[in-house]
């Protein structure tokens, strides 16, 4: 690492500060250029430290940048991962106000819901199968408490990597039913596509993805538990969305989930 954990705790309250106040700053790697993407990790772990100490909860992860299209939007080249919120989960059918946000856009994702524990330097794809409970359709809200999106790949980690909402359908498929490489996708705004996409988009396969995650988390020393949500990453560039519109991404087999922005 290149920053002091002092520095991190004040990159974490500025940047939460921000989320409070829907007030951007700017980039983190303005100001410290040789942030690295374990820097990034150190003050995001002071955000969601706020986040429970405001008594909000962890219920599973969130996978960023696993899709070609958003490395390539982004100009990065890893995939980057946050814990998900209990305050940031919605239904299907949400009405999510886009005056919560500073620049928020949408994405289409397959969310995996875990049975059982995942953990250690070796897990594998199908490790990520026997764990999992279900499959489910999903979009996810990204924002960035960084100004203009103009991020870097620590900049957005150090953001609960961009993180802003998810919505998730009620409706679970056992793993058994689907693979999750030829799920595919059509996403619509008020009717008309946008985007469309197949789970092969994250990382070649949702479950290599969690898999990758798992090991991640191994070494800070961190694993899932049975019952986290785990959203696998979006399966095409993120749309930016603006109040008045309804989005519904149709999944194959997994059928649709839909959000409103009011």
């Amino acid at each position: 690492m290149t920053i002091s954990p002092e520095r991190a705790d004040e990159l974490a309250a500025a940047l939460y500060q921000a989320r409070l106040t829907r007030e951007p700053i700017p980039p983190l790697t303005d100001a410290d250029p040789s942030l690295t993407m374990e820097d990034g990790y150190l003050v995001q772990q002071g955000i969601v430290r706020r986040y429970l100490e405001d008594g909000d909860s962890i219920v599973g992860y969130k996978l960023g940048l696993t899709s070609k299209p958003m490395q390539e939007m982004l100009g990065v080249g890893s995939p980057d991962f946050a814990p998900v919120m209990a305050s940031h989960v919605n239904i299907d059918g949400a009405a999510v106000a886009a005056t919560d946000y500073i620049s928020p856009k949408l994405e289409a994702e397959i969310a995996l819901v875990l049975g059982e524990d995942l953990s250690g330097p070796r897990c594998t794809p199908l490790d990520v199968l026997r764990a999992t409970e279900g499959v489910v359709a999903a979009q996810e809200l990204v924002d960035s408490r960084v100004a203009d999106w103009k991020i870097k790949l620590p900049d957005t980690v150090a953001d609960m990597a961009s993180s802003g909402a998810i919505v998730l359908s009620g409706r679970a498929v056992p793993v058994t039913d689907v693979d999750l490489r030829l799920i595919g996708m059509v996403f619509t705004r008020d009717g008309d596509v946008v985007a469309t996409g197949a789970g092969a988009a994250a990382l070649g396969d949702p479950a290599a993805a969690v898999a990758w995650l798992v090991r991640t988390l191994h070494g800070l020393g961190d694993s899932l538990k049975a019952g986290s949500v785990v959203m696998t990453g979006a399966l095409h560039a993120a749309v930016p969305v603006q109040a008045g519109e309804t989005y519904r991404a149709e999944f194959d087999r997994l059928g649709p989930v839909t959000v409103r922005i009011v």
